[in-house]
Parts: C-alpha cells; structure tokens; sequence
C-alpha cells in the first residue's frame, strides 16, 4: 500500500511517501529563515510561503520514493486543526492531485498524525491499546486516551497556552531568536535547573489540566528585576518549570487510569530534558514510554500518510477534505 502524505498545517511544507509503514522518503521545507524576525509565526507569510515550495517538495518526495503517481494507492493531506491558509494549500494540492490521477483521497487529522507516528518508520513499535498518548508542540499540548486506533478521548490540555508557545516566548524574552526551544534546549544542558524556581502552575477543580501563560508572566518579571543573569541558567530553570508540569500530568494520569503505556508526540518532544525526564518516570513507574524518533517529532507528511495507512487497515473513515482550524481528536473525558 503505498500512500503519498502532504502536510502544511502550519510553517513546514511537508510530503512524504510511505509504503505500508515504511517510509520511502520524507520531504520537509521550514520556513524558520521567514519568521524569524518577527519572533513567530505570520499565518499570511506561512500561507504564501506554502504556495512556493507545495509542488517542489511534492516532486522531490516522489522522486526520492522512486514512484510514479500510477504506483500510489491513495493520497493523504492534513485537514486540521492548523492555520486555515496554510491548510488550504496542502488541500488544494492534494485534491488537484487526486483528480489528476484518479487516487482516492484521505483527509488526515494533524494530531492523530502525531499520535500514531512512533507506529511507522524503521523504528516503529508494536503497542497495545489503550495507551495514553500526550501532544506538546508549538500548537497544542492536550493528553489523550488512546483505547483503539481511531477512538480518542481528551483527558486534559492547556487552558492557554502550549508549552511549546511557552518555549519560544521565552527565547524571545532573553533575546534568544526564533524557533526558541531548541535553543533553551541547548543553553540548559550548561545551566543550573536549581538556579531559580519558577512557578508549576495548577488549574482550580482539575488536576490534570495545563497552563503556562502565568510561567511566561513569571519569567519576564524575572528578566526585568534581574537584568544581569546567566542565560544558561535561566533557560535550565525556566525549561524545568516545563518539563515538570508535563511529566507530573503524564504520572497521574497513568496512575488513574492504571495504564501502563505513553506516547509522547510532537515537536517538543523532541526535547532532551523532556525525554530524559519521560525515560526516568516511566522507568520508576515500570512503564512503557514510547517517543518518535527525531525526525517525525516535529510536523511531517510521514506522519499523514501513517496514519492514512493504519486508517484504511481498520476500513475507518477520513477526516474529511475541508481545512478547519480547529478540530478535536476525540471527546472530553473528565476524569474524577
């Protein structure tokens, strides 16, 4: 089964090519270099910038598959949630594609996406269900119930805030640039995390639930009474503050739940300390942990054909074709 995967559903241009769960290629164009020096995402420059690089990219994921549009089983795009203008163009092309060819095609929901990506690759798992499943990127942080493949509940999310908001927010604060976590990432590996404690914020009546617009109010505080700092250190303090919040939710929930297994996805898992910490806890926990490898953390149309081809293995339904900007994975679950 091969499957061509398109995603842009927000400032990477991805396509990739998968055969069953083998990756045959994987194409992504960052647009870092665009935004950069407005310190974060322009959805207007995001959009235009898909437009110039969707059908390079496009071809070079074919060209690197060794595959014709003939070979292709079906075709699969993100359809949200993400910037509308950004999703448009990869929905566009995609069902440009699919008339041209007379593939059928799948419209793919971007965090099922990242869910399901430590299932296909060379590194691919096998992993029971259920299994607990927590996004953190730049866009979302939520911890999901993943019972099959295909049948997700939202356990919590960030009240405000992603954490991967939270990192690049930050970086901007101490003059740092854009994209800012991988930076702060670097910087704390030489930093003190005791150096200063900044707060571990809790939301009133829900114990599983984020937030990290007070720890980005609490670190400009910070920067303002004390202008002269180690930067190293106070990206160590202000990633642990992070880090934290993530690893103690993922520990109760598996704790209520009495689920076993975890899935961290997203771009910022793609954070050492994060996965350093997640390793530690699901080790003291006798859990499985299981984390993308580094090239499907962050967005990927890898990850959009997976979850095509898992889709149509169980004969489930597409997404649907029209771009939204918001769109759920599954229905709230409150836990007690």
């Amino acid at each position: 089964m091969k499957i061509l995967g398109i995603e842009t559903s927000c400032d990477d241009t991805s396509a990739a090519v998968l055969d069953g769960r083998d990756i045959l290629s994987n194409v992504v164009s960052s647009q870092d270099d665009v935004h950069a020096e407005y310190g974060g995402i322009v959805p207007e420059l995001a959009a235009r910038s898909h437009l110039e690089s969707i059908q390079p990219v496009i071809r070079k994921a074919m060209a690197d598959a060794n595959v014709e549009f003939g070979d292709l089983d079906c075709i699969a795009v993100t359809s949200g949630p993400g910037l509308v203008g950004s999703l448009l163009v990869g929905v566009s092309a995609a069902q440009g594609l699919a008339l041209r060819s007379g593939k059928p095609l799948y419209g793919i929901n971007h965090l099922e996406g990242h869910v399901l990506s430590p299932l296909v690759g060379d590194d691919a798992v096998d992993l029971e269900t259920p299994f607990l499943a927590l996004i953190v990127s730049g866009g979302h942080t939520a911890l999901y119930l993943v019972r099959e493949i295909g049948d997700y509940c939202e356990i919590s999310s960030t009240r405000d805030d992603s954490a991967g908001e939270a990192f690049d927010k930050g970086a901007k604060m101490l003059g740092l640039g854009y994209p800012g976590g991988r930076v702060i990432d670097e910087l704390a590996r030489e930093g003190d995390v005791d150096y200063y404690r900044f707060p571990r914020a809790r939301v009133r009546g829900d114990a599983l639930a984020l937030s990290f617009s007070g720890l980005k109010t609490s670190l400009w505080d910070f920067l303002r009474a004390n202008p002269e700092v180690r930067v190293e250190d106070v990206c160590a303090s202000f990633q642990e503050a992070i880090v934290d919040v993530l690893v103690k939710r993922v520990g109760q929930a598996m704790e209520r739940l009495s689920i076993r297994r975890v899935v961290v996805a997203g771009g910022v898992s793609a954070n050492s300390r994060l996965r350093n910490r997640m390793t530690e806890a699901a080790q003291s926990l006798g859990a499985q942990l299981v984390l993308p490898p580094m090239r499907l953390c962050t967005d990927n149309g890898a990850m959009i054909a997976g979850a095509a081809v898992l889709r149509r293995q169980r004969e489930l339904e597409d997404w649907g074709l029209e771009a939204h900007s918001r769109m759920s994975l599954g229905p709230k679950l409150r836990l007690k």
